[in-house]
């Protein structure tokens, strides 16, 4: 009887060694082809909006979400696989006023590879306005006729009248972003990648 728990817990034992060694030797080929390398600052990344946001409900903070539409390669490597989530939240709104429509920045700060791999980075929604969504002038709310001479003729001045824009501007709108809209984000500090896989 004593010699039978022995022999089990010898069993046991090589069990357990057997399992570990496998599932060490499973980990190892699953990370051997994973490689570390730096996504650039100024990346440009081509989403789509998978939500519609505006100045007029959203407020600072709310979370928004964009879908990548094509893959990124760095080094000749797929590193930003298309239907790559990225997820970030906005981080100022301005309302419109007399002269000027709302605005709104938004940051992205979270990135899931398709296999659900998290990724934090920062990034903002790229516009050419310094990354701010709207805020352009509203156009005039008048225009004010005036005569444009232009030639003298048979002693008397030839012209037209002339509509040039009055100081006053239309009350600002709300800039509104729809669901499915192209958009750039870009990215504003390197993102260090450990995990996608290099072929």
């Amino acid at each position: 009887m004593h010699y039978i728990i022995i022999y089990m817990r010898i069993l046991i034992i090589l069990l357990s060694f057997i399992i570990f060694s496998s599932s060490v030797y499973a980990e190892g080929l699953s990370l051997r082809d994973y490689d570390e390398f730096d996504i650039p600052t100024g990346t440009h990344i081509p989403v789509i909006s998978l939500q519609e946001f505006s100045t007029a409900y959203c407020e600072e903070g709310d979370r928004v979400n964009f879908e990548t539409t094509n893959d990124i390669y760095l080094y000749n490597k797929n590193v930003i696989p298309q239907g790559t989530k990225l997820s970030g939240y906005i981080d100022k709104k301005n309302e419109p006023i007399i002269g000027t429509n709302a605005a709104m920045r938004v940051f992205i700060n979270k990135m899931y590879l398709p296999d659900g791999y998290e990724i934090p980075l920062k990034a903002y929604v790229y516009t050419a306005n310094n990354n701010i969504i709207g805020g352009n002038l509203t156009p005039p709310a008048k225009y004010i006729r005036i005569p444009h001479y232009q030639r003298w003729a048979m002693f008397r001045a030839m012209g037209t009248l002339q509509c040039v824009p009055g100081g006053e501007r239309k009350m600002g709108e709300h800039v509104t972003i729809a669901s499915g809209a192209n958009l750039i984000i870009v990215l504003t500090a390197p993102i260090h990648m450990t995990h996608t896989l290099i072929n």
